[in-house]
């Protein structure tokens, strides 16, 4: 029998998590890799979680994540993002809960590349007037 998975995408800077919730336990895989295992900082480990605890879901489903790009802080907020909008579709009374504490909005924030003539996108020569 075939596991019927609930989709959700989630983007933040240059990362990329496409997010699978099953039926379940609680258990979440990052690239095939356990949550502590992938995530090791305590304060992104819980915002993670957050869509759950906001939803009241918690160890109702099973979470599978493939994210590829970015740093770990883009890929926990595209991860956020991927839950939250994949909760909607399982949990479609969670959206306004989830809606008011701002998980599924997504941070359209991105580097500004870096411009000629200048040391960083902004950053100019140090003025010299002598």
């Amino acid at each position: 029998m075939a596991k019927s998975y609930i989709w959700g995408l989630g983007r933040r800077k240059t990362s990329v998590a496409r997010v699978r919730l099953a039926p379940g336990t609680g258990a979440i895989t990052i690239n095939e890799r356990t949550l502590d295992d992938f995530v090791r900082v305590e304060r992104l480990r819980k915002l993670v979680q957050t869509p759950f605890d906001v939803s009241e879901t918690k160890g109702r489903f099973d979470v599978f994540v493939n994210v590829d790009g970015g740093g770990i802080t883009g890929q926990v907020g595209a991860i956020l993002l991927g839950v939250s909008r994949a909760l909607i579709k399982a949990e479609p009374a969670s959206e306004a809960h989830l809606r008011r504490h701002g998980l599924l909005t997504r941070d359209s924030r991105k580097v500004e590349r870096k411009k000629y003539g200048l040391h960083k996108a902004r950053r100019g020569c140090q003025f010299s007037k002598r």
